[in-house]
């Protein structure tokens, strides 16, 4: 029997309690995405629980809704705001402390709003009328009713002051990029094959446009939010108020945050609005990693030199090489985030009956989906602005592929055809008999052209076209409709 050499584990110091990050976007990629954090952490969902409890505060006492309840001063309603505006580190554990005894974090959001009322009357003076109205915090709210407009706030501001400028400056360098290369032309491949020329500027043209399309539809986005009791019914708040006209209220109160409306809802707010967003950020995503491989492939055969941060290691033993790790890692990135925004909104739809908790934890996600997109965001753009344009090579690939000239010939000798020239049967047999498997020269297709007793015109056009010069109206087309 051999013997078992396996090692016995040695002891590690443990890392647990470090503050070590468990993810690379708190660890190796923070600076990236560290912008996210005021608005898609924990700490950030707690500030807007703060922000909403503290505005259905005062909504309530502007209206004068509950008989009995006093207006507020302007210095109290500062007071109140001054807790979200002075949300720190300090109150992120002040609300871990509380939240260890109420073992909920809305209600400890409740308990903490509660403290500041009772400290009021020492920074306010003893005519604050805060302490009165204390019973007013959480009023008549399911925890749902607070969650749900926090979390539109928090992915509103998110997409609105981090992610979408983001993704704009990315949009616009590409654009920029494309318009400098607007008349460079190149070999296409489809279906990887030699075939038609176009422009490096419009093939980067034609992605800048489908991402624009996709960041109009982000931007267009609506951010829904009730408030309407624990199973959307207004039911507690007719028991405590009859008389007053609940939905009205509802609706200024939530417009009142920015956001849309939702009359009609179980517990929860539906969050087919989060679901319709993620598919258009995922389908950005989708769309940039199709521009991440596609300039991938542009710098393997030669089109793309990185000449650009030289200085970086590229391979740790091949010296000359310079790899496009921009781009792959975003594609790695773009892959994670629209698999976590594919999850967001296939399980945020569904509720059971009238609420479970499944979009608890599931929204607690948002941040890591945005997260990895805004990284790969960044790689992108800095990939980009490390390229050089190389003509040169993407020449020599035209001046091997003649043969792509064979669609023009054929398609002119149809034309001249129904102009009633003689000769011209069956055009594109014809040129598939030359072209294909063949390699020809410029010289072979003049000669080609020049016996096919073609109007002078027309032949002279097609004698003088090289690969080259075969680009239609790509140039055109990036300056036409590149907005």
């Amino acid at each position: 029997m051999p013997h078992d050499v396996t090692p016995a584990p040695r002891p590690r110091r443990s890392l647990a309690e470090t503050g070590i990050a468990l993810g690379p976007l708190d660890g190796r990629y923070r600076a990236a995405v560290a912008p996210l954090v005021d608005h898609l952490s924990e700490a950030a969902l707690n500030r807007e629980r703060v922000h909403v409890e503290v505005e259905w505060l005062a909504h309530l006492c502007a209206a004068g809704v509950v008989p009995g309840a006093p207006a507020l001063s302007d210095a109290d309603v500062a007071y109140l705001r001054a807790v979200v505006d002075e949300f720190d580190a300090a109150t992120v554990a002040e609300l871990a402390e509380i939240e260890r005894v109420t073992v909920h974090d809305v209600k400890a959001v409740e308990y903490l709003i509660r403290r500041r009322i009772d400290a009021a009357p020492a920074v306010l003076g003893d005519s604050t009328v805060l302490p009165r109205v204390a019973e007013l915090v959480h009023f008549a709210c399911t925890s749902e009713d607070v969650n749900n407009l926090a979390y539109a706030l928090m992915v509103q501001g998110a997409v609105g002051q981090v992610w979408l400028p983001a993704a704009r400056a990315l949009v616009g360098d590409l654009a920029e990029l494309a318009r400098a290369l607007a008349d460079v032309p190149m070999l296409a491949r489809t279906h990887g094959q030699p075939a038609t020329p176009t422009t490096l500027g419009k093939e980067l043209a034609v992605l800048a446009h489908r991402l624009d399309r996709q960041l109009r539809r982000i931007e267009r986005a609506e951010y829904l939010g009730k408030l309407n009791g624990a199973t959307g019914t207004y039911g507690a708040h007719l028991a405590a108020v009859p008389g007053a006209d609940w939905p009205e209220i509802s609706r200024t109160f939530v417009e009142g945050l920015g956001l849309t409306w939702n009359p009609l809802t179980t517990q929860i707010e539906s969050h087919d609005w989060q679901a319709e967003l993620y598919a258009d950020v995922a389908r950005f995503n989708r769309i940039l990693h199709n521009l991440a491989t596609d300039v991938w492939t542009y710098i393997s055969l030669g089109y793309f030199a990185q000449v650009r941060g030289q200085g970086t290691v590229g391979s740790s033993t091949m010296p000359h090489k310079v790899n496009p790790i921009r781009f792959e890692n975003a594609e790695a990135n773009l892959e994670i985030s629209s698999a976590l925004l594919d999850t967001l909104g296939a399980t945020l739809v569904t509720s059971r009956l009238q609420r479970d908790l499944t979009d608890s934890t599931t929204q607690r996600n948002i941040g890591p989906a945005f997260g990895h997109s805004l990284l790969a965001i960044d790689n992108v753009r800095r990939g980009l602005a490390g390229l050089d344009a190389d003509p040169a090579a993407m020449a020599r690939d035209l001046e091997a592929n003649w043969e792509v000239l064979g669609e023009p010939i054929q398609t002119a000798m149809r034309a001249a055809a129904v102009a009633g020239v003689p000769g011209m049967e069956n055009p594109y047999e014809r040129l598939k008999e030359l072209t294909r498997g063949h390699r020809v020269t410029g010289d072979d297709l003049r000669a080609f052209v020049a016996g096919l007793g073609l109007p002078d015109d027309v032949a002279a056009r097609l004698a003088a076209m090289t690969p080259a010069s075969y680009t239609g109206l790509a140039a055109a087309l990036v300056e036409r409709y590149l907005a």
